[in-house]
């Protein structure tokens, strides 16, 4: 097959995972970790039993030295993450062991375990747990603290809200200035446009798994929620901007919601027919930032 996996295996829920282009460039820093693991939970019809195996594989080769300085280097950047702070390696676990009416947070919380459906959203999340162990971990910690607090109830609550946001939807960004204001402003032609050539500074991780999960079939309106990276943090190393992760999730920051909206089809290279203005007058898509209306106070609606 031209993308380089099995066919897909009948009555496997995790057959989709064969339908992954994995040239296109929002896998690309995703594709040495993922597609061998993805290859593997065809060949065992088991997405769990992949990443356990991959991520057993991993320390093998960290701890034996490898001839592959490219995977060496990945291993050792994975390693380097979870030596961190008191991040504990978790194991990845058929859905069916999360018990009924357990929280799925609290769950991996008290037990390190992460319940794993056979499919694209959990192989992501499974992914995303072994390049961002930290900061999967904090956030885990953080949704743990909400509950105890909180308890279950039909709403989140504002922390909750925005701690799932991230861990589904998030794009870290790490840019220039002037890109940062135009994101803000939702003033697309000038940030896609007018800087198209500062983007070759922007750097962009895909954070959120299930944003990673649409685009294995992209459209135009797929949009991820941006999350600056401060400028100090190198973000081409990734067990320091999981480190750094760490410390700036914070649950008064993220309380406030701090994303902003970004159609990533409209990244520079992304899709060819971006390279085309037009591309960013669909309305539809790339919608203008709403004006904030000021709530008026009693004295001002003519109340005593």
């Amino acid at each position: 097959m031209a993308r380089g996996l099995s066919p897909k295996v009948e009555g496997f829920a995790g057959a989709v995972l064969a339908e992954i282009d994995w040239s296109q460039p929002w896998f690309a820093p995703w594709r040495e970790l993922g597609e061998p693991t993805a290859q593997l939970a065809l060949k065992q019809q088991s997405v769990a039993e992949a990443l356990n195996a991959i991520n057993h594989a991993a320390k093998c080769e960290a701890s034996a030295g490898s001839g592959d300085v490219a995977s060496a280097a990945s291993v050792s950047t994975t390693r380097a993450g979870l030596a961190l702070g008191d991040a504990k390696e978790v194991k990845f676990v058929s859905q069916s062991t999360l018990p009924e009416g357990q929280a799925y947070e609290d769950f991996i919380f008290k037990t390190s375990q992460v319940p794993t459906r056979d499919g694209l959203h959990d192989f992501f999340n499974g992914l995303c747990w072994q390049r961002f162990p930290l900061a999967k971990r904090r956030l885990n910690q953080l949704q743990a603290a909400e509950i105890e607090a909180q308890g279950i109830s039909a709403t989140r609550g504002p922390v909750r809200d925005a701690l799932t946001l991230f861990d589904e939807n998030v794009v870290l960004m790490h840019a220039p200035d002037e890109v940062w204001v135009a994101l803000q402003a939702r003033d697309w032609l000038k940030l896609f446009v007018d800087l198209r050539e500062q983007w070759q500074q922007v750097h962009l991780v895909l954070f959120g798994h299930a944003l990673v999960e649409k685009l294995v079939t992209p459209y135009k309106s797929i949009t991820g929620h941006v999350y600056r990276v401060s400028n100090e943090v190198n973000p081409h190393d990734e067990a320091a901007l999981d480190a750094w992760l760490v410390q700036d999730l914070q649950p008064a920051k993220l309380a406030t919601k701090p994303y902003e909206p970004l159609p990533v089809l409209g990244i520079p290279g992304w899709c060819a027919a971006n390279a085309e203005r037009a591309y960013y007058e669909d309305v539809n898509v790339f919608r203008p930032k709403r004006e904030t209306v000021p709530k008026k106070s009693k004295t001002q609606l003519g109340f005593a």
